[in-house]
């Protein structure tokens, strides 16, 4: 059985996430990842940089540059923590809950109206599919370092 080309069909498949993403933000005046720090940080409490970072899958100084110029919008906020005063807490303002009310949708909704009219047995097997490769990058991370 001859399988597909795994790094073509990812290359591929980013491609055309990131166009419908751009286009599906860009619309709110949000990059990608501002949208996706957004979501991350959800409407609950106030989140530390470093919890962000690991949502997002970023580097907590990526985060960080992100939440800058979300506060520049007024989409978020950053709070020293009172009991370790190294700890930034970030929470999103009554403007992002404006904003995202207005988009009906964050990062995720809008994912998953994408695959909408996929099949749920689809939908299942992607996802399968989607955990064992990245079971496999994490374990050949681990490996590397």
């Amino acid at each position: 059985m001859e399988h597909p080309d795994i790094f073509t069909s990812y290359l591929r498949l980013s491609q055309h996430m990131s166009q419908l993403f751009r286009a599906h933000f860009g619309r709110l005046d949000l990059t990608f990842p501002q949208a996706l720090v957004l979501t991350a940080l959800g409407d609950g409490d106030p989140v530390p940089i470093s919890t962000l970072a690991e949502r997002t899958g970023s580097a907590n100084s990526t985060v960080s540059g992100i939440v800058d110029r979300l506060e520049k919008l007024g989409l978020a906020k950053r709070e020293r923590s009172e009991l370790d005063r190294r700890v930034i807490y970030v929470s999103a303002t009554q403007r992002y809950a404006e904003l995202k009310q207005k988009a009906s949708t964050d990062v995720g909704g809008y994912f998953d109206s994408l695959l909408h009219d996929m099949s749920g047995e689809d939908r299942n097997l992607i996802a399968t599919a989607l955990g064992k490769l990245d079971a496999a990058l994490a374990q050949a991370e681990g490996k590397e370092r």
